[in-house]
């Protein structure tokens, strides 16, 4: 199979991802790559040359390198899918892809990553925004009220334009979502608090609805602001309040657990949440974790 067939089956696999869901697969197409020596970008790799022996044994040393088991099997669903598209595009042979269909999932399970933020770790992080007095720390607090309290993606955050926003009824259009699917939220009273502080700070020509807060006041241009700032400016945060360590995506699980608390359906709170489906949601709930340890905590013969 030629390096340029491989290249178009790539391609349209990671075309049809969201950009957070791009960066993740390429890395780890990377070290698929390197488990197998190839050099060069991924887009130069001959995946289509890949066959149900070296599939198989990919998994295995995956396995070996004590890879999670969600690792694993994402990994392997990323090299299906350009394997998929190849069959798709008449450049893979039919009898291999039938063939790779029976490697069998990864169903090991480990205990759920991430946490739940208490309400008082919560109120410590916005206080510490709020103590900076600066036009950073309004930024930063309206980033984290959107992913604790309307349990936004940092992807989703980053794409937000402040067209977005309706300041009359409260509703965030949300454009980037998982699987380019959209959907509309109208944002509880704390997060609408914490949006508005900052739109009457905010550069009121810049489209971004959040962009990088420069020194310079005579600076014109608007730098919209990263996936990796947000992470940043949480774990930022997260150190001067001395809470524990904590990633914006747990602020996403805080939202859900919260909604589940307060008697939400799950169908709902999948909703809202942007999922597709209902056992994705139940991932991130962490009612259970709360219960078992309240339980043994009063727990004596």
């Amino acid at each position: 199979m030629s390096v340029l067939q491989s290249r178009q089956a790539l391609t349209l696999y990671l075309d049809n991802l969201a950009p957070s869901g791009r960066r993740s697969m390429r890395s780890l197409l990377r070290q698929v790559a390197q488990v197998n020596h190839w050099q060069g970008d991924v887009e130069t790799c001959p995946w289509l040359s890949l066959r149900y022996q070296q599939l198989a044994r990919l998994r295995t040393q995956l396995q070996q390198a004590h890879k999670s088991p969600n690792t694993i099997k994402t990994t392997l669903a990323a090299v299906r899918g350009i394997l998929r598209n190849g069959f798709l595009l008449g450049h893979y042979p039919a009898n291999e892809w039938q063939r790779i269909q029976s490697i069998p999932a990864e169903t090991a399970k480990r205990l759920p990553a991430g946490r739940s933020l208490t309400a008082l770790e919560l109120k410590r992080l916005f206080k510490a925004c709020d103590q900076e007095q600066s036009l950073t720390g309004v930024r930063d607090a309206a980033v984290i009220a959107l992913m604790a309290y309307a349990g936004l993606r940092r992807s989703e955050v980053i794409a937000l334009d402040v067209s977005d926003y309706d300041r009359k009824t409260g509703s965030l259009l949300i454009r980037a979502g998982k699987g380019q699917r959209q959907r509309q939220l109208f944002l509880p009273a704390t997060a609408k608090t914490y949006v508005l502080r900052w739109l009457r700070c905010r550069q009121a020509s810049a489209v971004p609805l959040f962009y990088r807060c420069l020194q310079s006041k005579s600076t014109i241009a608007v730098e919209r602001i990263s996936a990796q700032m947000v992470y940043g400016l949480l774990r930022r945060r997260v150190q001067d309040v001395g809470i524990a360590p904590c990633s914006p995506h747990d602020l996403r699980r805080t939202f859900v657990t919260r909604l589940l608390e307060l008697g939400v359906d799950l169908n709902t709170t999948r909703q809202l949440a942007g999922h597709e489906q209902l056992q994705t949601t139940a991932l991130y709930d962490r009612r259970s974790q709360k219960a078992q340890q309240k339980a043994m905590a009063n727990f004596s013969f």
